[in-house]
């Protein structure tokens, strides 16, 4: 049995040490994704809290043969995208026609550094964001990002794209090219 797996057990039994353990393995990577999703530190550990306390409510809901990681992870990007509903964060729908259009954009590559990338990230507005983080860094697909969102599948596309070009120009600016 993996370690993680006893410590659910453990935390099914009320062992607050296994709690702590719990919390310990996984709040790290999951506060990076509150940070990148919400965009400020306070309100990404806001979050992760809220976020933790479910795990916590609901491990006996867990099946066995389900992935802690990807469980755990789930429950965060929805509290996240709580989090930016209770902000009126909306995503505008637009139609298959302006999202074919957009898929048009040219992908050059820019030598980069990661900081430059990730303030320009920060900086999106919330929607576009979300969107990119969930695609990208969280890799869920469109379809299942617009049914996170409660929008079309050609909306989140036309959002990614919109997005990845904000963050093209905003580095531009950053570093002088544009």
């Amino acid at each position: 049995m993996p370690v993680t797996d006893q410590i659910v057990v453990r935390c099914r039994k009320g062992d607050a040490r296994a709690f702590h353990e719990l919390y310990e393995a996984y709040s790290k990577a999951m506060y990076n994704i509150c940070l990148r999703m919400t965009g400020h530190a306070s309100d990404a550990e806001d979050v992760l809290q809220e976020a933790f306390v479910q795990v916590f409510r609901n491990l006996e809901k867990l099946e066995s043969d389900s992935s802690l990681t990807a469980w755990i992870k789930r429950i965060v990007v929805n509290h996240c995208l709580s989090y930016l509903r209770r902000k009126k964060v909306y995503w505008e729908e637009v139609g298959d026609t302006e999202a074919a259009a957009e898929t048009g954009v040219d992908e050059e590559e820019h030598a980069l550094t990661v900081s430059i990338v990730k303030d320009a990230i920060r900086e999106l507005p919330d929607g576009y964001r979300t969107v990119l983080n969930l695609y990208i860094f969280e890799e869920y697909s469109h379809r299942e990002i617009a049914g996170m969102l409660g929008i079309t599948e050609s909306t989140v596309k036309t959002q990614f794209m919109r997005a990845k070009e904000k963050v093209r120009q905003l580095v531009k600016l950053k570093t002088g090219q544009g």
